[in-house]
């Protein structure tokens, strides 16, 4: 039944998204190429943001000929939905985290990996690097091409009960992950309940008691109003699952190689501008949960990094991503 309800739903997302990709394209100037961006984010989030000074960008560069409308807070469906109708061509472009990217391009899982980070200035010099680079384009033959990384800071936990500052303080947990078996892997590992929830259920799931907490980053667990009812905000950093640009390939050869170079461009451009936006939204955020009583703790993150090192250890039966493991540790 679960199943024929998601099959249900995701139709209806596809003709919907078909109405909205194809409607907008038939206007009196046929030379307009307009492109769909959903996403599920609140449109006061940075990578909103950014994503708007993106379609600006392409707008100006491509002198009107190319036009991307964004339609964010899950309108056209979640993360996992969008990332169905881009596969079939149904949605031009959207945003999603590495995380659940993870299950349509299992390459993407080594991004998700706890700790696999030393700072943030080492995320950066990987993700914009040549790995990162690469790793954008290994969906491909899976029907999504990437364009950018869109900082996402640092995830962590807040909780409803209790604050969490050692691994032990999971014990018996239940915890709200995203539908990435890397993070499913690293709460269960640390001693909680791992416990996959649509962003968009995740602040009735915790006020009825669901799950016991949950994490991500401060902008996130901000504007998702989640610390109306989690008071504990642990910043063990536990991982930097960047967000990811995409693009429907089925869309993207549509486009004239200027077209393309375009919007490259403008993807590149606004990553860095996100950056910029990022750091004052955590900074804001950070502010603003605590004016409304949470309690901000700063637990010793070592004790969750030896926690999680037999995750690393199973990789080595996958002798390519392991690799891939000690080449990102390596970059300087």
């Amino acid at each position: 039944m679960r199943n024929f309800k998601r099959r249900v739903k995701l139709f209806t997302l596809f003709v919907l998204a078909s109405y909205f990709f194809l409607s907008t394209g038939c206007g009196a100037d046929k030379k307009i190429k307009i492109i769909k961006l959903a996403h599920g984010l609140n449109p006061k989030h940075p990578v909103h943001m950014a994503m708007k000074f993106m379609a600006e960008r392409v707008l100006e560069k491509s002198g009107g000929r190319l036009r991307i409308d964004i339609y964010p807070s899950e309108q056209l469906g979640s993360e996992r939905e969008c990332l169905e109708l881009l596969q079939i061509g149904s949605l031009g472009m959207t945003k999603v985290s590495c995380s659940v990217l993870e299950g349509f391009v299992p390459a993407m899982s080594i991004l998700s990996l706890p700790y696999i980070f030393l700072n943030e200035e080492h995320r950066f010099k990987v993700l914009e690097g040549e790995i990162g680079r690469k790793l954008l384009l290994e969906g491909e033959k899976y029907w999504l091409r990437g364009l950018c990384y869109y900082d996402a800071g640092s995830r962590s936990f807040y909780t409803k009960n209790k604050p969490i500052l050692s691994p032990s303080d999971l014990d018996g947990m239940k915890v709200r992950t995203q539908e990435s078996s890397t993070s499913m892997r690293m709460v269960q590992v640390l001693g909680g309940s791992p416990t996959p929830i649509a962003w968009g259920e995740l602040y009735s799931a915790l006020q009825q008691g669901v799950v016991d907490g949950a994490e991500n980053n401060p902008p996130s667990f901000f504007l998702s109003r989640h610390f109306e009812v989690c008071k504990f905000y642990s910043l063990d950093e536990h991982t930097g699952v960047p967000d990811v640009l995409l693009i429907s390939t089925k869309i993207w050869h549509e486009l004239t190689p200027e077209l393309q170079e375009i919007l490259q461009e403008a993807a590149y451009e606004s990553e860095q501008h996100q950056k910029i936006l990022w750091k004052k939204a955590t900074q804001d955020a950070l502010e603003q949960v605590q004016k409304a009583g949470v309690k901000i703790y700063y637990p010793d993150k070592d004790l969750f990094a030896e926690k999680v090192k037999s995750i690393y250890e199973a990789y080595k039966a996958k002798p390519e991503i392991y690799q891939l493991i000690k080449q990102i540790k390596a970059v300087q």
